[in-house]
């Protein structure tokens, strides 16, 4: 797997996944405490000129670094439906024992709204995120640059079905909640430190039928303005922070 990017590089050493590094010859104080990094793990360090990092990432913004990776460990559903009881808390705030909070992705397929999404999901201490095996962004570059390094980090299961994935999660006891924006309930009327889902459907389209039907309940976001919709990503980081209010009033007893 190909990343670059400053962010992204760094936060693939951290993880332990960098096999290879080609950094520009141009000297750089960034670039250089990537090298470092990149040392201090015995990762093998190449100098190549602007041109060949250019075509490697093929237009990508590679900011003078682009590294071979491993790639990410593959979660089941399972395990995210039961990794955060015994898992880290949501936030040095939150309780040690906080219950899952997935990101679910059918038929996201811009891979800068995947990697904004997977931003959040990280800065929000979700659980993880399940995505399709068709019908979604690659988990490449692209994705690692607008993740900002969260990709390093962030769980993720990959399936075939999504209306599958979520009878699975209910049947692990996580409650299932969609955005669409016909919903007649708010996201806010939501009970978010229970054990929950949040369903997420492609811009323009939303969430396919199917999934739709699955879901325990549907949510949306209110809009005080003309424009109709808010960009899934941003919506996305909306409902994580509801959650993560919810359950950080709940630790201190406020809420």
């Amino acid at each position: 797997m190909q990343i670059y990017g400053l962010n992204p590089v760094l936060e693939a050493l951290r993880a332990g996944r960098v096999r290879r590094l080609r950094v520009s010859t141009r000297q750089d104080k960034r670039v250089d405490e990537v090298i470092a990094l990149a040392a201090a793990q015995r990762v093998t360090v190449e100098r190549v000129d602007t041109a060949a990092l250019d075509r490697a990432a093929r237009g990508g913004v590679h900011q003078g670094v682009i590294a071979e990776a491993e790639e990410a460990r593959e979660y089941t559903i399972a395990e995210l439906a039961g990794a955060a009881v015994d898992g880290p808390a949501m936030d040095n705030e939150g309780s040690t024992r906080a219950a899952p909070l997935i990101v679910v992705l059918d038929g996201i397929e811009d891979p800068h709204n995947v990697g904004a999404i997977l931003r959040t999901c990280d800065a929000a201490g979700a659980t993880g995120v399940i995505r399709q095996t068709r019908h979604s962004a690659a988990l490449d570059g692209i994705v690692g640059k607008a993740s900002a390094g969260a990709l390093a980090h962030v769980r993720i299961a990959t399936v075939v079905n999504i209306a599958r994935a979520i009878e699975e999660l209910k049947a692990a006891d996580v409650w299932t909640i969609g955005l669409a924006g016909e919903a007649a309930e708010t996201h806010t009327e939501v009970d978010w430190t229970l054990p929950s889902a949040i369903v997420l459907g492609a811009e323009g389209t939303g969430l396919r039928r199917l999934v739709r039907e699955r879901c325990d309940r549907l949510v949306r976001i209110p809009m005080r303005g003309r424009v109709e919709s808010l960009n899934v990503s941003v919506a996305a980081g909306v409902v994580l922070y509801e959650a993560v209010r919810q359950r950080i009033g709940r630790s201190s007893g406020k809420g």
